[in-house]
């Protein structure tokens, strides 16, 4: 088609189809979109269609954001129409993520419409309004990009701010009909705020996979939009915070003049709504993280503030299974106390036993530096809370009298059961601490008393 090399097949639609195509002069991969304009078509049909090629060769070509798909080149040969636009590898349409089994998650949901709400203020500046914001319209790529596409019915109107006025834009039903708002199927005009309410539709549809009007006909559909109020989001994701639903709620309002008047303002209610997200999110993984403490024997005797100040105190860290957490020779001064999961205690490269949750090593590093003696290896994923010797000092004191009281006591317990080992054993310079049975070596820090974890154990 024209200089480019036509591949396989992208996808097709009721005007054309796209192909990955090859540029032979810039040798890069391009898409290629085909307007058909077949002999037995109606001359209206054809007409149509050819204005379709060419309203979107020449507005989309006005656009240069890099959420904007971009329009390279664009020509006809015989009764074909092309236009060549950017080709993104791997990248799917967003209906891919729109039923109930494909959601997204809420903070990649509010991404991706906050980057197509800034690329419809763009847009709407230069004075063009989209006319088919939807999720078919919106490509992802693998690494979680967005690009807005298919501008083919757009509509270029004065780029001044009395382009939103209900005067501007005046052009016909024209769209898809569960996506466009209530006064633009009435026959009102498109304009930036349209434009809009069918970002809200698709918000809304991405974050339960349903559209928030469904109907079996159109006569039904129209009412729908024009006089009901779409279910609330609760009602599908009881789990979405109310600072999205209000968000919703205001891009889907009945009345023009109460939605948001411009991308701009959309996107900064969506980055304010992250922020909430990322509070709320803080808020449920501490309190998750001080249940899963608080059920641990080492926190039996702790009051409930003094656990959460050892949470925000210590280091929260998870490890993948086979992730050295503590290597053999290295020296720290930290406390560990598996939360979940299981690890292995090993000393050139042989295993010597298990530890489980609830279980703690490092004592020794933790009261003065020592060289580990034996390697701490995570059997399966593993949470594990790390407590640092010097940053304990900025807990309060009761919290830190407390930890060491605790802590001295399981230190010295270790030490009794070391002991009894050592003296079952007839004495020797080698102790062992036990670990489900499996007696662990346990070498002396250099000038101190032999004893600890199964780390230096």
């Amino acid at each position: 088609m024209g200089k480019y090399v036509l591949g396989r097949e992208l996808g097709a639609g009721s005007t054309g189809r796209v192909f990955v195509s090859h540029d032979p002069y810039l040798d890069r991969e391009v898409a290629v979109k085909l307007y058909l304009l077949g002999a037995d078509m109606p001359a209206r049909k054809r007409e149509g269609r050819r204005r379709l090629f060419f309203n979107e060769a020449q507005l989309a070509g006005k656009l240069d954001h890099p959420q904007i798909a971009h329009i390279l080149d664009a020509g006809e040969e015989g009764e074909i129409c092309y236009v060549v636009m950017e080709y993104f590898p791997g990248a799917e349409a967003l209906r891919r993520w729109t039923t109930p089994e494909r959601l997204l998650p809420v903070s990649t949901v509010i991404e991706i419409v906050f980057k197509i709400a800034r690329a419809l203020d763009y847009a709407h500046r230069q004075g063009v309004i989209h006319r088919d914001v939807k999720p078919s319209n919106v490509l992802r790529t693998p690494d979680g990009d967005v690009h807005l596409i298919d501008f083919g019915i757009a509509l270029l109107v004065d780029a001044s701010p009395s382009s939103a006025s209900p005067t501007a834009g005046k052009s016909g039903l024209v769209g898809s009909p569960s996506y466009m708002a209530p006064e633009h199927l009435k026959g009102g005009p498109a304009n930036p705020v349209t434009d809009l309410y069918s970002l809200g539709v698709m918000l809304y549809e991405l974050l339960v996979g349903r559209r928030p009007f469904e109907a079996e006909g159109m006569s039904e559909l129209i009412h729908k939009i024009v006089y009901a109020s779409p279910p609330p989001l609760g009602k599908f994701r009881p789990e979405l915070p109310i600072a999205v639903d209000d968000i919703v709620a205001r891009a889907l309002a009945k009345q023009p003049e109460r939605r948001y008047q411009n991308g701009h303002e959309f996107a900064a209610a969506l980055v304010r709504a992250a922020r909430d997200l990322e509070v709320v999110g803080s808020e449920m993984r501490e309190r998750e993280r001080f249940n899963l403490l608080r059920r641990l024997p080492f926190f039996n005797e702790f009051h409930y503030p003094e656990i959460y100040e050892i949470l925000k105190t210590g280091e929260w860290v998870s490890y993948e299974a086979g992730t050295r957490i503590v290597s053999e020779g290295q020296v720290d001064e930290s406390f560990f106390l598996i939360v979940s999961g299981s690890v292995s205690v090993e000393r050139g490269g042989r295993r010597l036993g298990t530890m489980r949750s609830g279980d703690c090593f490092g004592e020794i590093g933790y009261v003065a530096p020592a060289k580990r003696t034996v390697s701490i290896v995570a059997r399966e994923p593993v949470e594990i809370l790390k407590v640092n010797a010097t940053l304990m000092e900025q807990a309060s004191i009761e919290t830190q009298l407390r930890f060491t009281k605790v802590f001295l006591r399981n230190l010295i317990a270790r030490l009794a059961r070391t002991r009894a080992d050592d003296v079952r054993a007839g004495g020797g310079t080698e102790t062992t601490t036990r670990t489900e049975g499996t007696q662990l070596p346990v070498e002396a820090p250099p000038g101190g008393t032999v004893g600890g974890t199964e780390d230096d154990s």
